[in-house]
């Protein structure tokens, strides 16, 4: 044993008599009392009102240690416990579940300008659920996806985004497609341009969100007037993007109620860049049908390799075939083939037959912000099934690139082209203008939109 261990327990030795000690005398001094009590109580001639006086005291004091107990346990926590504060302008949770939102707005570009944002938008109970910010010259606009409850009204959104400092606020309706991150769906998009040439305005128009995109030839069908050149970089004119197409030609991207950032004309550029890159391509699949007479043919998507076996067709067409097609002179059929069989104006479906003969062509063309469709049918080989088979893999493409509608533009008397809308048991609309009658079909809404897959599975259509 250490000195050190040993004055330690020579200590605790010495206290504990000195707690005995205390302990003792504390018992004599209560014998003492209680004697001197016992005393008072037996001898004095007033023990009996001691007694119940002490007995009433002792009752009093314990009825206040309960009053007393009972009150500290209900009084509110130490302030350190106190709950955070709750607005009482917050409006309450929404019953009826959520919705979810695009938001873009312009915010200061300083310190604590998103801070500011984000909290406005808390306070009538909004999370951020993806967040990408464009910087400009003056600030920075701040593209979010929103998932707000759904009573809450879109001016309320509105007004939280200016209430948090934004400015020329811009809101529309979103889905769960659009919970994909950015750079995943970029990816995406660049994978689809990637498989097929015809992809590139619909990568656009799924890139920069609403917007009306238009095609411009190099010349024009018609005329063969060339068009207006544009610069190898683009332009950028606020609400207008012109960008040169690799085919020849221009696109042009139009979206007037919000104007494009940088960092989206760097984006549409590049997409554009590895279009050009890639070159002319139309994925290679292709369907061998059997018709209801027995004969097969092979369905395959078109491009420019088909415009001569196209004019050949034409030459075994008769007029009356190719004026309900083209609803003008024969003439300028031909001249209209490089520009149909285009994949940038759209995808066209050819039919041959097993001796490579063409005898039918299906075009889904873009025409800005509508679809149309379109059939021509070599005389021989009308109503045998050709026409409605071209037409329902059409129907099934504008479905998979995202279209709403599309339209037919025919006369009352093509009654195979007027059957074949029919045939494909959907809602359609007649409009007839100057013997013209135009057929939209209202497609309805698919469970996707377009990925690498389906665009590969719709090559062949």
């Amino acid at each position: 044993m250490t000195d050190e261990t040993f004055a330690k327990s020579s200590a605790r030795h010495r206290h504990h008599w000195r707690r005995d000690l205390v302990e003792l005398a504390a018992l004599f001094t209560a014998v003492a009392t209680a004697d001197a009590v016992a005393d008072t109580v037996v001898h004095g001639p007033d023990g009996p009102v001691l007694l119940i006086t002490s007995a009433g005291a002792l009752l009093a004091t314990a009825a206040f240690h309960t009053w007393w107990s009972r009150r500290r346990g209900h009084a509110p926590p130490p302030a350190a416990a106190d709950p955070a504060p709750v607005d009482a302008a917050r409006p309450a949770p929404a019953e009826g579940g959520t919705a979810l939102w695009r938001m873009r707005t312009t915010v200061r570009d300083e310190p604590g300008s998103l801070a500011a944002l984000c909290l406005a938008l808390a306070g009538r109970r909004v999370d951020i659920l993806a967040l990408q910010t464009h910087p400009l010259a003056d600030g920075t606009v701040d593209e979010l996806l929103l998932r707000a409850p759904a009573a809450l009204a879109p001016a309320e959104l509105t007004r939280a985004a200016a209430a948090g400092g934004g400015r020329e606020t811009w809101l529309e309706r979103a889905d769960a497609h659009d919970l994909v991150d950015a750079p995943t769906r970029i990816l995406g998009l660049a994978t689809r341009t990637a498989l097929d040439a015809a992809e590139l305005p619909l990568a656009l128009r799924q890139l920069l969100g609403r917007c009306t995109i238009r095609s411009i030839p190099a010349r024009s069908p018609r005329t063969g007037a060339p068009a207006a050149s544009v610069p190898e970089d683009g332009v950028w004119e606020e609400t207008v993007l012109r960008l040169r197409d690799p085919s020849g030609g221009a696109i042009t991207i139009e979206r007037p109620h919000l104007p494009f950032t940088p960092t989206e004309f760097a984006r549409a550029r590049a997409l554009v860049e590895l279009d050009a890159r890639l070159g002319p391509r139309v994925p290679p699949r292709k369907d061998v049908l059997t018709l209801p007479e027995g004969n097969a043919i092979t369905v395959r998507r078109a491009d420019a390799d088909d415009v001569d076996a196209a004019r050949q067709m034409h030459e075994r067409c008769s007029p009356a075939t190719l004026n309900r097609r083209y609803h003008g002179p024969v003439g300028d059929a031909d001249r209209y083939l490089r520009h149909l069989l285009s994949p940038r104006f759209g995808r066209t479906l050819a039919a041959y037959t097993a001796s490579g003969r063409l005898v039918a062509l299906g075009h889904l063309l873009w025409d800005g912000n509508e679809t149309e469709v379109a059939l021509l049918v070599e005389d021989e080989w009308q109503r045998r099934g050709v026409g409605g088979e071209l037409l329902r893999r059409l129907i099934a493409m504008a479905g998979e690139a995202g279209c709403e509608s599309v339209y037919a533009v025919t006369t009352a008397s093509n009654t195979g082209m007027v059957a074949a809308m029919r045939a494909l048991d959907l809602p359609l609309d007649y409009q007839i203008e100057g013997g013209t009658l135009v057929v939209t079909a209202r497609l309805a809404p698919v469970a996707s939109r377009t990925t690498p897959e389906a665009a590969s599975r719709g090559a062949a259509g």
